[in-house]
């Protein structure tokens, strides 16, 4: 099956980000005496809505969520966002698919504004046709509505589409547009997590990405 429209979720698909999120998480918690030294406690708020994440793990109300969140970014902005690294390979991947004439877009949780700045600092924003993220009010969050946000400003044909990314979020997003999927191993979702949302491919590594990818 050959995709000519490709939709990537930023973190833990395109680039690491777990030094800068779970230090940001770990500066918001410090805020309400939560001390969590270490940080791969912390991986699980990598990938899903942050206001969803807080009041899952730690049963934050909504006031506390939103705190949490200011928070959060204040330490982010500053350090966090630079905190970050990207995958081995996926410039190489970027790059052949532009080749290739595939149309590149991103689809995240993550805010815009901030999306923006982490692909202009690893100078991959010229990539992409559009880049789409929640907003900084905390709406456009849950991934569906993410997907379906960037189909529509962009006109998109959803049978020409595939959805990537490395958490279960990303693949129901993809199912609910009724777009093709493609679950990454190699990002912060298990194996387990992501075969049981049965996405049209699978695969561990980058290269093999692009093996599935590459016409």
């Amino acid at each position: 099956m050959e995709f000519n429209t490709i939709l990537f979720d930023l973190d833990g698909t395109l680039t690491d980000p777990k030094i800068g999120i779970t230090k940001s998480i770990q500066y918001a918690l410090a805020k309400f005496d939560i001390e969590v030294k270490d940080l791969d406690e912390l991986e699980p708020f990598i990938g899903p809505p942050l206001n969803q994440s807080f009041k899952e793990f730690y049963s934050f109300d909504e006031v506390q969520t939103k705190e949490a969140v200011s928070f959060y970014r204040e330490y982010f902005s500053e350090k966090g966002l630079y905190e970050n690294q990207l995958y081995d390979g996926i410039v190489d991947l970027l790059e052949e698919l532009t080749k290739q004439n595939k149309q590149l877009y991103v689809a995240t949780s993550k805010p815009t504004f901030f999306a923006e700045k982490i692909l202009e600092h690893f100078e991959m924003k010229k990539y992409f046709h559009y880049i789409g993220g929640s907003n900084l009010d905390g709406t456009r969050q849950d991934k569906a509505e993410v997907i379906q946000h960037v189909i529509e400003q962009e006109n998109l044909d959803i049978d020409d589409i595939v959805m990537i990314g490395d958490r279960k979020h990303d693949l129901i997003g993809a199912e609910k547009n009724g777009v093709a999927s493609i679950g990454v191993g190699y990002g912060y979702g298990s194996k387990q997590e992501l075969t049981d949302c049965k996405p049209t491919y699978y695969v561990e590594t980058v290269k093999e990405l692009l093996e599935v990818l590459a016409s």
